[in-house]
């Protein structure tokens, strides 16, 4: 039997700008679909980020990186 609560998507707001978004923390979630992965937040109690912020932390780390 599937726990009903893992199932159904969370409701958050973006650590970094403050939108709205859902998160699935079963099943499919947006952010699986993304080509990079980062590490959670594990340091300062943050959660996931909106697909924006996420996808310009990802960009500023390539970019960093690369230089």
């Amino acid at each position: 039997m599937t726990n009903r609560k893992e199932s159904t998507p969370r409701q958050l707001s973006c650590r970094r700008c403050g939108s709205a978004f859902t998160c699935s923390l079963s099943g499919e979630c947006w952010c699986g679909a993304e080509p990079y992965r980062l590490p959670m937040p594990a340091h300062d109690g943050g959660d996931c980020l909106c697909p924006d912020c996420l996808r310009a932390l990802a960009r500023q780390q390539t970019d960093a990186a690369a230089t």
